[in-house]
């Protein structure tokens, strides 16, 4: 592993890191903040997932959260969103290809050769974490923006016991019915649509829901409203049964400005997950 930068930042250490990845056949980057308290011994961890386009920079550099997760005593991890370089299978479309995992394995070409987001986050990042931070690995929770709070969903669904708790920032919702996610999927997992079942968080909230604290924040002026399709989550959410909150937030849209305003309200309900 290599450490691309280190700075300290309220009163802990804010890292970039890049390793050779055998899930993404590359190599991958992502940033990590451990707070102070990691000096002493192993912490809680709050994994953040990106959105479409974005690195691991993005949520690490405009989200935040470090303050909030400092106060806390809680890790952060910044996962990259799709692996990148030359080789990399890429698109002229901004949502598919470098940018644009989707978190899942692909199983088509060009993408199956390095597109293996589910993999890496579900088995491989997490081993070299624990491997090589105080992190600890019975205390994790996540959460993530549009495309990535449609990952934190599906992997806290699909992985249970491994997160105390969810949340996520205007997350693609519905991804088997929206052009984000309908267009992806058949170029990344190709034409069968019951392969596409196990990446919708709310047909995962119809079959299995989440056994903890749940939280979602959709602003009612995001432009992609017809994308994210919050309306299927809710609704799967009811008939489950589903403990938790969905919050409609007047008058916010879909950017970073939007995740920043609720993002300590994020790190505390985590961090009460974490603590318990």
């Amino acid at each position: 592993m290599k450490t691309i930068s280190e700075s300290r930042a309220f009163g802990g250490v804010q890292g970039v890191y890049s390793h050779a990845s055998e899930a993404c056949d590359g190599e991958m980057t992502f940033g990590l903040f451990l707070p102070e308290e990691a000096e002493q011994g192993l912490v809680p961890v709050l994994w953040f997932l990106g959105g479409l386009t974005c690195t691991h920079e993005n949520a690490m550099v405009k989200a935040g959260a470090q303050r909030w997760a400092a106060e806390a005593g809680i890790a952060l991890v910044f996962p990259d969103t799709s692996p990148r370089g030359p080789g990399v299978a890429d698109h002229e479309d901004y949502d598919l290809g470098q940018g644009a995992g989707f978190y899942v394995d692909a199983t088509e070409a060009p993408w199956r050769s390095h597109f293996g987001m589910w993999s890496y986050l579900a088995q491989e990042l997490p081993q070299v974490l624990f491997d090589a931070f105080p992190i600890a690995e019975a205390a994790q929770a996540i959460s993530g923006h549009s495309m990535g709070g449609h990952g934190a969903l599906t992997l806290a669904m699909s992985l249970p016991g491994r997160f105390r708790s969810v949340s996520a920032f205007a997350p693609i919702c519905h991804p088997t019915g929206s052009g984000w996610g309908r267009k992806q999927f058949a170029a990344y997992l190709g034409a069968d649509e019951e392969a596409w079942a196990a990446h919708d968080a709310s047909l995962l909230m119809k079959k299995r829901g989440f056994d903890g604290p749940l939280l979602i924040d959709q602003g009612t002026s995001d432009k992609f409203l017809e994308l994210l399709q919050p309306e299927a989550l809710a609704l799967a959410m009811v008939e489950r049964r589903q403990a938790g909150s969905f919050r409609m937030q007047k008058g916010y849209d879909h950017s970073y400005f939007f995740v920043s305003t609720f993002m300590e309200e994020h790190i505390a309900f985590h961090a009460a997950a974490l603590m318990a």
